[in-house]
């Protein structure tokens, strides 16, 4: 039996995955203390015996990042690149908006101490001495810091002097965290790697505690080793997490992408776009031959990070987005939240301000009295009043506010969507659409008409497909090597390159099934592209990157060198649970259920072009081959579906529904 949590900035889902028997809970959110609700939603699930794992999201990090609430960090370099947080890379935050500035670094320019030192490419320039280092710790000391990193021009290639700074630093600050590039992400690029650096020793002291805290916590209650979800999307142990803080910067994200890759894959679909729309945000990504795609490189709250994740677009298009006017009277949607206090006027926890789910509810797509959560009961007059209000300072009427701020959201989804699709060289109309969370399956289908994707999936349990993808999530370790080689030279030392990959990723993770990426480009190029590699056959790699390459540029460059940057080895334990029981089976005796899933209810509502009557269904007494008519609302535990007209649905064996452009 294995427990997965997600916490969500309204609910906190927990999903028990066993044998035979798959089990949802849900609890509003405890944004002030988040681990809170985790052990509520455990003790609510009242669990007969431990589980063998539980792995929850955290939002612990992003929190830290976004509101710059981390450790008092200071950071060595260089000296003579003290600057190098705030030069960045001479970009702007926006090309044309000359008031629009990049976030300020994490560790500011007075906390950043200069080490008499060099090292080039080949080797050292000028040496380290017993002085430097000494003046170096003396500097750091007095800057009272709780937690150090250290960043030293090329320690990606000769680490001595990084390692001679740091292993002193460790000693003269006992109990301080002292985070080494080398250590932590060896590659080049010299900014991304000390952002990293900084990033890490930020977190690490606040991450440390809730890791252990939790632990503490878990142990309390018979739980062992509880496992946090990284961003790359597998489990980290508290040991690790607590020494990867910046590793769970989208801890909570990814999951949704890993329960959507078991969806597609339990559904005979490997090539996906995955939409989760929860109550805070909406998260787009891609899945490809049944694996979420993975970025090196990226920005997370405008944080440069060079660690491989689960590429992400997120946009504020939440259930909880509150709706407004601009200076200029347009309707705008986000980025504000209602979150879980108070939440959407709606839910009658004290919301005043109208947000989409309101929209939803005004406009009859979810149902006046329903029960969100287990908990929540919805009331749509408080919903109409509070979208009345915005539609009168807007002039227009309850149901066309309620609709503008629907397609506002909507739109927003679709740019993520094309981010992560469209601007990656894929082409949308042949992947599937999972949408999923709270809201996504009401939005599907008309995000699929905005891209033109012809099939949608509405997995079942689609509230807390986040927690399910991380009940589901193998421990993964990762290690890298900087190479910078010709495809060929790398082909001739790539056994040496791989053997001390192999050791350090055995050592956090024994027995690990190990695969290799090599991140590569041509001659010239400014950025790499991901190659999965065979061990024993590394001359292949230069022939795997041309057909990549074409693959998400349209074209192969057959005369072009091809450079090795950097060699990725990547360990895994598989997680057990290869065969999911989705849905509990059918029991002929129980007519009740029969007959909910064969007679459909009828509500009024309210789409685009006309009021309609759209059928309602249950969606857990739904039964196989089930096909169900258009416009229809199929009403959940979890989440609610909207099936607009011009589309066809039907129920496939694991419970989700298929949508397709069909009759009526």
């Amino acid at each position: 039996m294995r427990v997965g949590v997600d916490v969500g900035g309204t609910f906190t889902d927990l999903v028990v995955v066993g044998p035979r028997r798959l089990r949802v809970v849900k609890v509003l959110s405890t944004p002030e203390a988040p681990e809170r609700g985790v052990w509520r939603a455990y003790g609510a699930a009242r669990l007969k015996e431990a589980p063998s794992a539980l792995i929850h999201g955290s939002t612990i990090a992003t929190n830290a990042l976004l509101e710059r609430k981390g450790a008092r960090a200071v950071l060595v370099v260089t000296a003579g690149f003290e600057d190098l947080l705030e030069l960045r890379r001479q970009d702007r935050a926006a090309l044309y908006d000359l008031a629009l500035h990049h976030p300020p670094p994490l560790v500011p320019r007075e906390r950043v101490v200069g080490a008499a030192e060099r090292v080039g490419p080949s080797g050292p320039v000028v040496p380290l001495t017993d002085e430097a280092v000494r003046a170096a710790i003396a500097a750091v000391v007095r800057l009272e810091p709780e937690a150090v990193g250290v960043s030293l021009l090329f320690a990606f290639r000769h680490p001595e002097h990084e390692h001679r700074l740091s292993a002193a630093l460790r000693a003269a600050l006992p109990g301080v965290p002292v985070v080494a590039s080398h250590e932590l992400v060896p590659r080049h690029r010299e900014y991304e790697r000390t952002s990293t650096v900084a990033a890490e020793a930020f977190l690490r002291p606040r991450v440390g505690r809730y890791v252990a805290s939790f632990a503490a916590e878990a142990a309390a209650r018979g739980v062992g080793a509880p496992r946090v979800l990284a961003s790359n999307g597998g489990a980290l142990s508290g040991e690790l997490a607590a020494t990867r803080a910046v590793w769970l910067a989208l801890s909570g994200p990814v999951g949704g992408i890993q329960g959507a890759a078991l969806v597609g894959a339990a559904s005979g679909c490997t090539d996906l776009l995955t939409l989760d729309m929860g109550g805070t945000s909406a998260d787009a990504g891609v899945v490809l031959g049944g694996e979420a795609t993975l970025a090196a490189h990226g920005a997370i709250a405008g944080v440069p990070v060079a660690l491989p994740h689960i590429a992400i677009e997120t946009v504020s298009a939440g259930g909880g987005s509150v709706g407004w006017l601009d200076s200029g009277g347009a309707l705008r949607v986000g980025p504000e939240s209602a979150g879980a206090a108070p939440g959407p006027a709606c839910y009658g926890l004290g919301g005043t301000r109208p947000t989409v789910t309101d929209a939803y509810v005004a406009l009859g797509w979810i149902a006046d009295g329903a029960v969100l959560g287990g908990s929540i009961t919805v009331s749509r007059a408080r919903s109409l009043a509070v979208v009345g209000d915005l539609a009168r300072q807007a002039r227009l009427g309850v149901a066309e506010c309620a609709l503008g701020m629907v397609r506002i959201a909507e739109t927003a989804m679709a740019r993520a969507l094309r981010r992560v699709s469209v601007e990656r060289g894929l082409d949308p109309r042949t992947l599937t659409l999972v949408a999923f969370g709270g809201a996504g399956p009401l939005a599907g289908c008309a995000l699929a008409e905005l891209l033109g994707v012809r099939r949608v999936l509405f997995p079942p349990h689609a509230g807390a497909l986040c927690a399910l993808g991380m009940a589901a999530a193998a421990d993964l370790a990762e290690h890298t090597v900087s190479v910078l080689l010709t495809a060929g030279e790398f082909a001739s030392r790539a056994a040496a390159l791989a053997a001390p990959l192999v050791a350090r990723v055995r050592g956090d993770l024994p027995g690990a099934a190990i695969r290799f990426v090599a991140e590569c480009r041509y001659a010239g190029q400014g950025y790499e592209l991901d190659v999965p590699c065979v061990e024993g056959a590394w001359e292949r790699l230069a022939r795997d990157f041309h057909e990549a390459h074409e693959r998400a540029f349209g074209y192969r460059d057959l005369a072009g060198a091809v450079e090795v940057i950097a060699l990725r080895g990547i360990g895994r334990v598989g997680s057990g649970t290869a065969r999911l029981a989705w849905r509990r089976p059918a029991r002929a005796g129980r007519g009740r259920d029969r007959a909910a899933s064969g007679r459909a209810r009828r509500r009024r509502i309210r789409l685009p072009d006309r009021e309609a009557n759209a059928a309602v269904y249950e969606w857990e007494a739904l039964e196989p081959e089930r096909e169900l008519a258009s416009p229809s609302l199929i009403a959940g535990r979890s989440a609610t579906a909207l099936i607009s007209p011009g589309w066809a649905a039907r129920v496939n064996g694991i419970g989700a529904i298929v949508v397709e452009p069909g009759g009526a």
